[in-house]
């Protein structure tokens, strides 16, 4: 038998620095100087870079009109669903006072409409929405399958709420001549979702695709219809729906639409003049007392027209420097009283 000391030391551990706890270590010892240098480094990044964020969103020009009102006959219309469709339209003139120089982009923007309810996030189908079963609608009650059982597709409520209102943009080039201002339908989605998130399913061409589903009780066409100029963009790859499949986390939120596309007339962006929306009014809004909006705006190198970070940046960098100037003022008072206690 082995003996009790043998059987202690078998226990110990091995005689290595990182198990014998004998690696070196480094105390951190900061001075008061060097805290505060710090804190009003920070400060000054902060400050600084809130600053600029907020002068680059000042520039960007922006013009947003409410159309809720100004079409108020075709909202009317729209309250009744007898009228499904009637098609109406109504055209909103406005005048842009200078030019957008650059790039400029086109939205929709909606008050009231929550995108955030946690069943109505859940109602979709995943599965559909990257091509592999479009008779998977589990989760997409009560706008799983038509009323003679066959499934939906795209299923759920997201995809049945589509906002399909259509907006034109026109320039009057002079008393005579009103020209439609060329947009692009297509790369407003983010490359995740066009490349990764949607996926068409797999055949000769996409009406073969969709046999054995129907279209969302909403809509007025199929999902393979959504653009037929454009076979890349049709179906579950359709720019459109793949931008208001993104849901929005707050009630008032605006989508992107169309992007110029800066030729002919419009090469240096949209130039100051006469102009006019032709809205075909589709989505329905004042039943749940919401509002529309149509937005032209331009963007820098720092986003859109939010102050939110540059706010965000500069109360950051303001709370920084009040830190800093009090533990200043704490650390100079202890240092008088200590100055004196050693004199006396």
């Amino acid at each position: 038998m082995k003996k009790a000391s043998q059987i202690c030391q078998s226990k110990l551990p091995d005689n290595t620095a990182l198990k014998q706890q004998q690696l070196p270590a480094y105390r951190l010892q900061l001075s008061a100087t060097g805290v505060l240098s710090g804190f009003f480094a920070t400060g000054a990044f902060c400050l600084g870079v809130g600053i600029i964020l907020i002068l680059s969103a000042k520039s960007i020009k922006e013009i947003e009109i409410k159309y809720t009102k100004i079409c108020a006959n075709c909202a009317e219309l729209r309250e009744d669903a007898i009228n499904f469709d009637k098609e109406c339209t109504c055209s909103i003139p406005f005048y842009l006072s200078e030019t957008m120089q650059g790039n400029v982009y086109l939205y929709y923007k909606l008050y009231g409409f929550y995108q955030n309810l946690y069943r109505y996030i859940l109602s979709r189908s995943n599965s559909q929405l990257v091509g592999t079963d479009l008779k998977d609608v589990g989760n997409c009650a009560p706008f799983s399958k038509s009323h003679n059982g066959t499934p939906i597709a795209p299923c759920g409520a997201i995809a049945n709420s589509i906002f399909n209102d259509t907006i034109i943009l026109s320039y009057n080039l002079n008393s005579s001549i009103h020209m439609e201002v060329p947009m692009l339908r297509s790369g407003i989605t983010w490359w995740t979702d066009k490349y990764v998130k949607f996926r068409n399913p797999t055949a000769i061409n996409l009406s073969s695709a969709f046999t054995g589903t129907a279209k969302p009780p909403f809509w007025s066409k199929s999902v393979y219809e959504l653009d037929l100029e454009d076979t890349e963009n049709n179906g579950f790859l359709n720019d459109d729906f793949i931008v208001w499949m993104r849901t929005a986390a707050f009630p008032t939120f605006k989508k992107l639409y169309r992007r110029l596309n800066r030729v002919q007339y419009f090469i240096e962006g949209l130039p100051a003049g006469n102009y006019s929306f032709n809205i075909t009014y589709n989505f329905p809004v004042t039943r749940f007392k919401g509002e529309k909006s149509v937005v032209l705006s331009t963007l820098t190198w720092s986003g859109g027209s939010s102050l939110f970070l540059g706010l965000a940046y500069t109360v950051t960098g303001a709370v920084t420097w009040l830190a800093a100037f009090s533990m200043m003022a704490i650390h100079l008072m202890l240092k008088e009283k200590r100055t004196l206690f050693i004199e006396r």
